[in-house]
């Protein structure tokens, strides 16, 4: 059995949806001390051919929180800005009313923990990527340790046979704990596959899955295995 195991990133690009691609189960890691920068922010193209970011805004003073208990500063006007950001980026791409409306309705939902919208929208873009693995949560399993050891606990606790890691992983895993106890690791080989991107001069990888989903809407799914 497959695992793969991350923090529930905001819109993330499509090289997190490959991982879980290669997975039987998913586990997120909402116990886990919060990132900021990729859990709660991502890219997009801009109408003139660059990038620039949508985010959630946090309340200060959380920067060593629990990813579950990180609360979203709604004292900034944050849904409007990433609606018209994104409108302004997208509305005249090829599926922008394919996946707007739904994208309005998460926005306009009340939120107060980051963690909420985050989980709403990976479910979402399961569902528009026909991903049928399945979601095990950190806070179900009740693991401890650190680093490679909690990543380890996890997959013992739920009788991986591989543990699939992003690339990165080869830089601070440590292997042996895995290789003792018979679980195998793969590292991702995802390299972003070139789509026709509106507004783009040359292609920009590793923007958030909406780029991909508004330039190629039902045709997005094989270019995320």
């Amino acid at each position: 059995m497959n695992v793969s195991i991350h923090q529930p990133d905001f819109f993330p690009y499509p090289g997190f949806f490959n991982k879980i691609f290669l997975s039987d189960i998913f586990v997120i890691l909402d116990r886990t001390q919060f990132e900021f920068g990729i859990t709660n922010r991502n890219k997009i193209i801009t109408p003139e051919g660059t990038w620039t970011r949508i985010s959630v805004p946090v309340k200060n003073g959380q920067k060593f929180f629990q990813i579950n208990d990180v609360k979203i500063n709604n004292d900034m006007n944050w849904k409007e800005k990433n609606l018209d950001l994104i409108s302004k980026s997208y509305s005249k791409s090829k599926f922008f009313d394919l996946y707007n409306t739904s994208i309005n309705s998460i926005f306009e939902e009340k939120w107060e923990y980051l963690i909420e919208i985050n989980i709403k929208i990976l479910k979402t873009i399961f569902e528009w990527l026909d991903i049928k693995t399945k979601i095990i949560f950190e806070s179900e399993l009740n693991v401890k340790g650190t680093s490679s050891e909690k990543l380890f606990n996890i997959c013992k606790q739920i009788d991986a046979t591989k543990y699939v890691s992003g690339s990165g992983g080869k830089n601070y895993l440590d292997e042996k704990i895995f290789q003792k106890n018979h679980i195998d690791i793969e590292y991702q080989k995802y390299t972003p596959t070139l789509y026709s991107q509106l507004n783009s001069k040359s292609f920009i990888p590793n923007l958030s899955i909406l780029d991909l989903l508004f330039n190629m809407g039902y045709e997005s799914r094989k270019f995320v295995l």
